[in-house]
């Protein structure tokens, strides 16, 4: 199964805990997330199913593709990182 982790930087606004997934892509795995915890979809995307500007996510480390309909594939033992882009100075 993978894995879908949340930053705790973002766990200090909504509980996000870590959950084990079965999907073939990040649209499927965040579903299964937001399954069990809806108001967690609201932070991560849009109305529109996309990515919020101020989240990112990784899968295995590398930055994902697609915001828009979060079609990246993902492994059976793959690591998905979700997290809020931090900036300033």
């Amino acid at each position: 199964m993978s894995v879908v982790n949340f930053t705790p930087n973002l766990q200090r606004h909504i509980m996000a805990p870590c959950v084990a997934v079965e999907a073939s892509d990040v649209k499927g795995a965040l579903d299964v997330v937001f399954e069990a915890n809806p108001m967690l979809r609201g932070y991560v995307l849009d109305d529109r199913g996309r990515l919020r500007k101020h989240m990112a996510v990784f899968v295995d480390g590398e930055t994902i593709r697609d915001r828009d309909s979060l079609s990246d594939a993902i492994q059976a033992q793959s690591e998905v990182f979700v997290m809020q882009a931090l900036s300033g100075g």
